[in-house]
């Protein structure tokens, strides 16, 4: 099948999933992960209409988007994964996001560089959730840690924008759905007690477990492979 008609059934599957959880219709966002893909498989999936991009590596992330960008600058780029702090200068220069902004230092050095070129950058600080994952803010004490920090003016060109989580890689639903879930309690706690900060965007759920994360209120859905086929990872 073609990137398009592809595109077409993850759609219908998240419009579907919205409905059936009795979401509001268009709450919930797509982020094509085109990690280990080509520019040419990005702009097939642009010309579909899909304009959100999620990447992992900066490098790979930089030599791709420097020539979509060319001729698309509208297609937004997310960083989302795990940001070395060397490669923050590069990352800030051609992200519109950093999906996996996961400890305080690394937001400091995001700030940093931003301030260096004079550019704001939206941030979504990662919630560790499950042992398969290493990054993340380990519990809530230390992500209001981080809304703390941001809240006192440390990063004024660094806009928080919501949270993002790893769901355990596992078939227990139960799991996967208590990840979900205290993210979502999370950013209720965060919202009440930051009122300056809406974090409309809940980054959770990739291509096996989204239509869980759809029920448990994310706003933005991570998926890759349903999009794009297989990876190559060659190199």
């Amino acid at each position: 099948m073609s990137i398009q008609k592809n595109l077409e059934t993850v759609l219908e599957n998240i419009r579907y999933s919205e409905k059936k959880a009795g979401r509001q219709e268009n709450s919930v966002k797509l982020l094509a992960v085109s990690k280990f893909h080509p520019a040419d498989a990005v702009l097939e999936a642009i010309k579909a209409g899909q304009c959100m991009f999620g990447e992992n590596r900066v490098q790979e992330a930089a030599a791709k988007f420097t020539e979509i960008h060319r001729t698309h600058p509208e297609a937004e780029l997310h960083i989302i994964g795990q940001l070395q702090s060397n490669k923050v200068k590069k990352a800030v220069q051609i992200a519109n996001c950093i999906e996996s902004a996961d400890r305080i230092e690394l937001i400091k050095e995001i700030e940093k560089q931003c301030e260096k070129i004079n550019k704001t950058i939206k941030i979504l600080l990662e919630v560790h959730t499950a042992e398969d994952s290493k990054s993340g803010f380990e519990n809530f004490d230390s992500l209001v840690s981080a809304v703390q920090f941001i809240a006192d003016g440390n990063t004024p060109h660094v806009i928080l924008n919501g949270l993002m989580t790893m769901a355990p890689f596992t078939d227990d639903e139960a799991l996967i759905r208590k990840s979900f879930s205290t993210v979502r309690l999370y950013a209720e706690q965060i919202r009440t007690a930051f009122p300056e900060f809406t974090l409309p965007v809940l980054s959770m759920g990739m291509s096996n477990d989204y239509k869980i994360a759809i029920e448990e209120g994310s706003t933005e859905v991570r998926v890759g492979t349903a999009i794009f086929g297989e990876r190559n990872y060659s190199e």
